[in-house]
Formats: C-alpha cells, sequence, structure tokens
C-alpha cells in the first residue's frame, strides 16, 4: 500500500489472535484507520500487518522487551549496537528476537549454500560445494573465505567455515561466519551471568564489576589493526630514500627491519620503534670551521641527510601482519611526486580491562572499575561464580526493565537449554516468564534431588555421557550445554519425570504452550514451583492444593521472614567470594548479553611530561595525536584560585606552559634534584604586548624597582647552556621538546 492508500484502510495488528485457518478469534479486532488506534469489527478489518516488528529499525528490532523500555533508552541501545567491537569468540545472544538471523545473513557477511547440495572439500581459506542442480551453469562451487582483513574502523574481519566435508547443505543454510556472526546469527557480544546489586561501591554511577574469568577465557578479547603508511617523494634538495642506512640510530633499533629498511612482517613493535627508515635530503647550510677542516682532510662532503623515518605512534603497540611496497617503476598508481609508498599493518589483541565500555541492547552501558578475581567475586550457592555484577540503581529512573526480562528469561533459557525468542512487541508475558523460571526451578530440584538421594542408576542412563551435573558446574559451558529437561516434551530427563510423578503432579502439565491459544498449561508450572517452594520452607504438603492467592499470601510472609526469594522472581541467594557469608538479601541473577564497545580506554588514556608547542603561544599543543597537554582552561583556574592554591597556579600558567626560559630552567633542576627556581615571563604577556602594539599603543613594563624591562625574547645564541634541549624553537609550524 501506498501512504495514501494506507490511510484510508481499516489495517488489525499483527499480533491479533487467529484459528488454524487464519480467521480472527475475537469480534472486535484492534486497528487502526488513519491515526486513530481502536477496536473495529472483524468483519471491517481490510488489511493486517505482516508483523510487529516492521514498525522499528534493525537496530531496534534485535532488542528484546523493547516495549518495556523507555525509548530514550531503546534509542541508546540501538545506536550502541553499532558501536559493538567484533569479539574472538562471538556468541549468539541466549535471549533474542528472531531477527539475529535475517540481519546477519543481510549484511553480506555470511557465506550462505545457493542450492542443494553437499560439501567437498573445506580449508581455512575456501569451501567447495557440489550442487545437486547446476548454479549459475555449474554444480562444483568453490567460495574463497575473507581472513583477517581491515575493516574502515579498525576491527578484523575474518570468516572461518561451520561446515564440515561430507556435509549435506540446503539452500540458505550458512556455509561459514563472519567476526560477527554465530552459526548464521549476529552475535555480537557475549552471554553473561550478571547480578544486579552494589559492591563495595565499585559499581558507583552505572559502573561495571567483571570476574577476571571473562579475561582469562577471552571472552570479550578483540582484535584491533592500525595502518600507518610512509612515501618516498620528490623535493627541491633532491629525492627521498628508503632505506636501512639512517643515521645516529643505534643497531637495535634496525635489528626488525630488512634489508631495505622496511620492518620484517611478525615483528613485535612499539611506541617509537621504526617501520619504515626513510632519510631526507637537508639543505645546504654554511659550513662551520670543523667541518671545513674535515672537509679538508678528507676530501669528501658528508651526508646532508635527516631521519624521516615512519616510527610506531606512541598509544599503539602490536604485531606487524601485512606490509605492501607499491612503487612508481612498477606501475603501481601512486600521489604526483611520489617514487614509493609503504603501508604497514599492525595488529593488536586487546582483552577487556578497565576502563573499557560495555552495554547491554536496553541503553544500560557502564564503564569497567574494577576486574576481580574469580574467588572474590559472589557466587551462587552451589558456587558457580557471577561474571558480572551491576548496578541496580541504574534500573527504575531510566525506566527500561527490559534488562531485568532478559535476566530473567536468560537464565531459564540457560538452566532449560534453549534460545529464547520474543519478538518486539509480540514477546513473553509475565506469566509465561515466571513459567519459565519455575521450570528450570523444577528441572534443578529433580536433578538435584535425585543425585542426593543415590539415585544414580537414572543418573547413569541418562547424564553418564550427557554429563548434567558436571555441566552444572561447569560455568565456561552453561551457555552452550543442551540440559534436557521435561518442559521440551519427548526424550525428556527421567529424573524430572520421576520427581514430579513422586510429588503427585502431570508431567504434561508443565510443557510449553507454545500456541497461545491453548491457554491449558499456562500458570500449571508456577503453582508447582510455589507450592513445593513452601513445603521446603516449613509449610505443610496442603500447600499443594491450595488457591493461587493463599499461596501468593504464604510466600509474601516467608520472604519477609526467612529473606529469601519465591522462584518465580528470578532472585536468589548469593555467597560473598570473600568472606563466605550470605549476602543480606536475595539477588537478580540470571544472564545478560553484554557488548563491548568501541570507546576503549587504549585510545583514550594519554599522558605528556614535555612535548611539541605552538610556535606563535609557545603553549603546549592539544590532544592526544599532537602528544599535547591538558587544557587548564578560565573555571579550573577559578577552582584554583577559590583553594588558594598559589603556587600550583603559578607553575601551571608560567613554567609548565609558555615560559620558555623558566621552564628549561626547571627541567634542569628537577633533572638535578635542585629545587624549582622563580618563573621568568610567560610568552602569552609578549603576545599581549604584541597585540597592543599592533593597535598603536605604547605600553612598557616596569619592575619593582621601577625599571623599564625589556621584553625581546633572547634568541638561540644566547639561550643557556643547559645541557637539555626545551628551547621550542624547531620546525616550522610546532616545536618539539
Amino acid at each position: 500500500l501506498t501512504a495514501d492508500d494506507e490511510a484510508n484502510a481499516v489495517i488489525a495488528q499483527a499480533n491479533a489472535r487467529l484459528d488454524a485457518r487464519g480467521y480472527f478469534l475475537d469480534d472486535r479486532v484492534e486497528g487502526r484507520l488513519g491515526r486513530r488506534f481502536e477496536e473495529f469489527a472483524r468483519e471491517d478489518i481490510e488489511y493486517m500487518d505482516v508483523s510487529p516488528r516492521q514498525i522499528v529499525s534493525v537496530a531496534a528490532s534485535l532488542i528484546p522487551f523493547l516495549e518495556h523500555d523507555d525509548a530514550n533508552r531503546a534509542l541508546m541501545g540501538a545506536n550502541m549496537q553499532r558501536q559493538a567491537v567484533p569479539l574472538v569468540r562471538p556468541e549468539a545472544p541466549l535471549v533474542g528476537t528472531g531477527m539475529e538471523q535475517p540481519a546477519a545473513r543481510d549484511s553480506g557477511q555470511v557465506l550462505s549454500a545457493e542450492a542443494d547440495g553437499e560439501v567437498r572439500h573445506v580449508t581455512a581459506e575456501a569451501i567447495v560445494v557440489h550442487y545437486d542442480e547446476p548454479v549459475d551453469g555449474e554444480q562444483l562451487h568453490s567460495y574463497s573465505l575473507l581472513k583477517f582483513l581491515r575493516s574502515n574502523q579498525g576491527t578484523c574481519i575474518n570468516q572461518r567455515a561451520i561446515v564440515s566435508a561430507g556435509d549435506r547443505i540446503s539452500a540458505g543454510q550458512p556455509l561459514a561466519d563472519s567476526s560477527s556472526t554465530d552459526q548464521g546469527r549476529l552475535a555480537l557480544g557475549q552471554n553473561v551471568l550478571a547480578a544486579f546489586m552494589s559492591w563495595e561501591g565499585y559499581n558507583f554511577e552505572d559502573a561495571v564489576i567483571v570476574s577476571e574469568r571473562l579475561v582469562q577465557n577471552h571472552k570479550f578479547t578483540s582484535i584491533h589493526m592500525s595502518k600507518h603508511e610512509v612515501g618516498a617523494r620528490e623535493t627541491k634538495l633532491g629525492n627521498e630514500e628508503i632505506t636501512r642506512d639512517i643515521p645516529n640510530v643505534a643497531d637495535e633499533s634496525l635489528a626488525h627491519l630488512d634489508a631495505e629498511g622496511i620492518v620484517r612482517i611478525g615483528a613485535e613493535v612499539r611506541p617509537g620503534d621504526i617501520l619504515v627508515g626513510k632519510i631526507t635530503p637537508k639543505g645546504e647550510t654554511e659550513l662551520t670551521a670543523e667541518e671545513k677542516l674535515l672537509r679538508a682532510i678528507f676530501g669528501e662532503k658528508a651526508r646532508e641527510v635527516k631521519d624521516t623515518s615512519l616510527r610506531v605512534s606512541h598509544g599503539v603497540r602490536g604485531v606487524v601482519v601485512d606490509v605492501r611496497v607499491f612503487n612508481r617503476d612498477e606501475e603501481d598508481e601512486l600521489p604526483a611526486g611520489m617514487q614509493k609508498l609503504v603501508r604497514v599493518t599492525i595488529a593488536e589483541r586487546r582483552k577487556l580491562q578497565v576502563g573499557d565500555k560495555m552495554a547491554g541492547r536496553h541503553g544500560n552501558k557502564g564503564v569497567i572499575s574494577t576486574i576481580l578475581p574469580v574467588e572474590d567475586m559472589p557466587h551462587l550457592e552451589d558456587g558457580t561464580p557471577i561474571d558480572v555484577v551491576l548496578s541496580p540503581i541504574g534500573v527504575p529512573s531510566r525506566m527500561n526493565l527490559g534488562q531485568i526480562l532478559e535476566t530473567q528469561l536468560g537464565w531459564a533459557a540457560n538452566q532449560l537449554g534453549f534460545r529464547a525468542i520474543t519478538p518486539v512487541f509480540d514477546g513473553a508475558s509475565e506469566e509465561e516468564l515466571q513459567d519459565a523460571l519455575a521450570r528450570a526451578w523444577i528441572v534443578r530440584e529433580a536433578q538435584s534431588a535425585r543425585t542426593l538421594n543415590g539415585a544414580n542408576g537414572a543418573a547413569s542412563q541418562t547424564g553418564g555421557a550427557n554429563g548434567a551435573d558436571d555441566r552444572l558446574a561447569e560455568a565456561d559451558q552453561r551457555s552452550t550445554r543442551e540440559l534436557e529437561a521435561s518442559v521440551l516434551g519427548a526424550g525428556a530427563d527421567p529424573r524430572t519425570r520421576a520427581w514430579l510423578e513422586e510429588h503427585g503432579y502431570d508431567e504434561e502439565m508443565i510443557h510449553i504452550a507454545f500456541d497461545r491459544a491453548d491457554r491449558r498449561t499456562t500458570g500449571a508450572a508456577s503453582r508447582i514451583a510455589l507450592a513445593e517452594w513452601l513445603i521446603e520452607h516449613g509449610e505443610t504438603r496442603a500447600a499443594r492444593n491450595w488457591s493461587d492467592a493463599t499461596l501468593v499470601e504464604h510466600a509474601s510472609r516467608i520472604e519477609r521472614e526467612q529473606r529469601v526469594a519465591r522462584p518465580v522472581f528470578g532472585k536468589q541467594r548469593l555467597v560473598d567470594g570473600r568472606s563466605g557469608e550470605l549476602i543480606d538479601q536475595p539477588v537478580t541473577v540470571g544472564f545478560i548479553y553484554l557488548l563491548k564497545l568501541s570507546h576503549m580506554v587504549e585510545d583514550k588514556i594519554h599522558a605528556r611530561s614535555t612535548g611539541p608547542y605552538s610556535l606563535i603561544t609557545q603553549q603546549p599543543l592539544g590532544g592526544k595525536a599532537q602528544f599535547g597537554g591538558q587544557r587548564f582552561g578560565e573555571m579550573e583556574v577559578w577552582a584554583l584560585e577559590a583553594y588558594g592554591a598559589a603556587n600550583i597556579l603559578q607553575e601551571l600558567l608560567t613554567v609548565k606552559s609558555d615560559d620558555i626560559v623558566g621552564r628549561v630552567k626547571a627541567y634542569e633542576a628537577i633533572v638535578k634534584g635542585e629545587p624549582v627556581t622563580d618563573a621568568a615571563m610567560p610568552e602569552s604577556f609578549r603576545v599581549l604586548l604584541r597585540e597592543l602594539q599592533s593597535l598603536g599603543l605604547h605600553v612598557e613594563v616596569r619592575n619593582q624597582e621601577d625599571e623599564a624591562m625589556v621584553l625581546e625574547v633572547p634568541s638561540r645564541d644566547e639561550m643557556p647552556q643547559l645541557g637539555v634541549n626545551l628551547s621550542g624553537f624547531e620546525g616550522e609550524d610546532v616545536t618539539s621538546a
């Protein structure tokens, strides 16, 4: 429909209830006509939306429980998914919306089969497929895989095969995953066990506490690639030259260069290391008496060149993974005046560290404040350590409750071994969520009870190979294990069946109602779990026959008295890893999907002692890229004035800034371990005087003795010889100290 046609049509919502033949079940159906949203008689409905997801963007359609999030936070969540860094081991979300596969497929990153066929050959570089019917005139197709390419964002693109030789494949089936997909599903982050609680104030202001286990297991490790290039140009004084023969450079600095002066692939480099050796001709200068004498004795002209080599910039380290050389002689396309171009790519593996930014899909972002040893993290009563501790204060005011619902459904999905799909605006209801948590509790209770009772016969028959009990203790495999539970119907775990029979329940009653028209089993699992939980906490067996209202009333009383949480609330008792004592109140615990964003501390951290200065103001340059200093502005000066910190203020405005003579003397005093002397005249004062002179105003400066002061800048020859070079007179645009 066009927009005009749509405005005049009565359109039903996509989640209207239908019978098996596609007719509306209800007499009155929610719909819209133009801007009116109301209920219409089903006979008046002309069209029906295809899906509730069609009104949101691709990024927003990837947010589970979107309808429970405030619009501002949902917008943040959608935007921050675009900032997620591809991880070394990507993991598809436990709680998704069903759009993960279409989004990955349409991105073009996933390699898919064009028709039915058989995989003949698989290597890291290519996949060879024999199709049943010819495709584009050929039955045998070879698909090349992208290997370790640099993206425009500086991340690593790498495809890996997910099929094996001999596999039968069908049309559209994924053959290879990319950096951000898992089995053909979009995978931007990791499923981690999270607890919403305070921990020694370390999660103040949305900060995030993470376990050392995530770092050790490379859960959030990513690969970043930086590109560095240098060219040899034609200059008026002669051609620049790429060479290993660089004047005044120690042999150790040249160890990782080849004969042509270009770094070897595989070399580990750090800031300041030479990547490509390059020399540039110097201008002819008047010779000193010593040089004239040497030239007269040896009869040759010393090489008048300066070192302009490409070096690793500060903040960059890693391994050289690619070197490309382009020559004009070999007819490579190069800019005018350039004879040779060398491009070096450095790859760096970055682990999760303090200061990195992390976020969920609900606009719940934060910065890592500390990385705790596994033994210090809070843990469940069965010993499973928590991976991430998030602040509960960040939920109510932001109104993004989707993260809580995702956490609870994630817990149930992990315990029961399924992946939850909750489409946008058509997701799991509160009842369904409580039932899922209840089923997870029932299965856990059944397994622990049968194991404790010594029913090892059933355990050995069903769990010997699968190792269900062992898997409960293996935190690394929680997200991938497939624990067979009775909620999944056929092939269910006999321990759960036996437990239900023993307690007098019908196994059929806790099956998932896959068809929402079938409400028979909705709420049954919650009632069973609540009754059995009450019996465990001191109530009589009569609780199995109580009404829902009575069950809730008694559960509320026990929660208050014993400080425990009913199983359908998604809360658990946690143990402090340091003291071994129970944490005072039950805590919301579950699996949440977290992303590592591109705002990493490695790119932002910066420090400077001395460095380049501006030629005009003689003040340090600004910004990390220029290796500049921190700006101390007008308001910061007011703060120090308010504190009365006169000496710090004087230092900041003189020797740490633009007092040319004073900063050299201060540096010398620090090197020699002597007291720093008084500051001289800052350059900014001279700039002010020159500004006034340009307006035709003659300003005379007098000292305390009423003597006129000379404000001329000392020339280079008059500068004191202090053994250090901080004069700031080098270069054309900026000077370097």
